[in-house]
This record gives C-alpha cells, structure tokens and sequence, in this order.
C-alpha cells in the first residue's frame, strides 16, 4: 500500500519520510488547495529526502481555468523542478464547460518529459468523471488521478471510488484517493473500496488541520493500517 502525504515545509517532508510515507506531493498555500511551491523549498526536499517527490504545478487558486499566460508561466516551473531531479508533477487543466483542456494539458506534457504525472482534483469539479478518466488514458505519462471521487470528502464517495478505479485501472492509470480520510475510518474505507494508494493530508496532522505540522505518530499509525492490506 502507497502512501502519499501532503508537505509544505522542509519539516513536514522530513518527518513524513521518516515515519512511514512512500510519496510527497510537495505544496505551498494548503488553504487554497495547494499551489506552486518555491524552488528553495523543493530543493532543499530533493537534497534530504530520498522518497518519490510530486511538486504541484498550479498557479492560482481562482479555478483550474488557464489563459495561455498561466501556461507559460506553468511550462517555466516544470522546467525548473524537472531540471531538479524531481520524480514527478502534479498538475491538471479544464475547459469552461468542465471537460479536460487537452491543449493546455499537452502543452503541459510536453515540457514535463519524461516525468510522471499526477492529475489532481481538478478532475472532481470536471462535468463527467468516468469520461474525464478515458480522456486522460490517452496520455502514457499520466500515471495517477487525485481525486475525492467528486465530493468533498472521499468518504461519501467509497461506491464511486471503487466504480473511477475500475475504470481508470482499464487506462493503465492508479486511482488516487484523497480529502477527508481520517484515521478512524481508513480501514474500512480501504477495504470498501480496493484502492492500493492513497493521499493525506490533515489526517496525519497535528489536530487533524491541514495547517499544522506533520505528527509522527499519527503517520505511523497510518502506516501500520496501510500494512495490513
């Protein structure tokens, strides 16, 4: 079982990798959903974290709508974090009427490389989830949807995370759970719905808030439930 924990300082990274974490989505803004991070800040992650590294490439918080500007600037960070050695992005484009923005995405990939790409929760305000997901399956190198199957906690939505991993699965895409999970009800949720990945955030915080650090404890005993599947 992965396990993805959201980090937005140098602190959070080392604590998570320490203490059972598979992957980093490395952030900055957790109130507005994530942003951009700096570049200091991922490299100073790259240099004393050896686990998988996804830096979130997201301009604005004002939608998940982008004007060839946002674009430009988007294509000049994945330049940056991919000439750092990153393992991979996380990023994500829509259309006003709510489907996948292609051209923005290919744009996207292109300067992204080889690198892997996660697509994120964007995907959870597209008009159709299970054909934003065939959509998405026509690009090799996304290998990962975030997603809280449309909802705003991942635990109303168990029927139809199983139903989007199905799916994506046939794509060659990983299904990757996320927003609302806690520790109380991660094993049920995990054994309801197949998923072999997921992503946390202020479940392995202190207080359970999104704004306060990473707790150890609280990961490890995340980890040892993740184990058992």
């Amino acid at each position: 079982m992965i396990i993805e924990v959201i980090a937005y300082t140098l602190s959070d990274a080392l604590i998570a990798a320490r203490n059972g974490a598979d992957r980093l989505e490395v952030i900055t803004a957790p109130s507005e959903g994530g942003l951009t991070p700096s570049l200091g800040l991922v490299q100073a992650i790259r240099e004393q974290v050896d686990i998988d590294i996804r830096v979130m490439i997201r301009p604005h918080s004002r939608n998940f709508i982008y004007t060839n500007e946002d674009i430009a600037v988007m294509e000049r960070d994945i330049a940056i974090f991919r000439s750092l050695g990153v393992s991979g992005l996380v990023t994500g484009a829509l259309t006003p009427q709510g489907d996948i923005d292609t051209v923005a995405l290919e744009r996207l990939l292109s300067a992204a490389e080889d690198l892997a790409i996660t697509f994120h929760r964007a995907i959870d305000e597209a008009a159709d989830l299970e054909q934003a997901i065939y959509t998405l399956g026509q690009y090799p190198q996304i290998t990962h949807i975030l997603t809280s199957g449309g909802q705003s906690s991942v635990l109303n939505a168990t029927d139809i995370i199983e139903r989007l991993r199905l799916v994506a699965k046939q794509q060659g895409i990983t299904l990757l759970p996320g927003a609302g999970l806690h520790i109380d009800a991660l094993e049920t949720f995990l054994r309801q719905t197949s998923v072999q990945e997921f992503h946390i955030g202020s479940a392995a915080r202190q207080g359970g808030s999104i704004m306060n650090p990473v707790d150890a404890d609280m990961l490890s005993t995340i980890r040892r439930i993740a184990d058992q599947f």
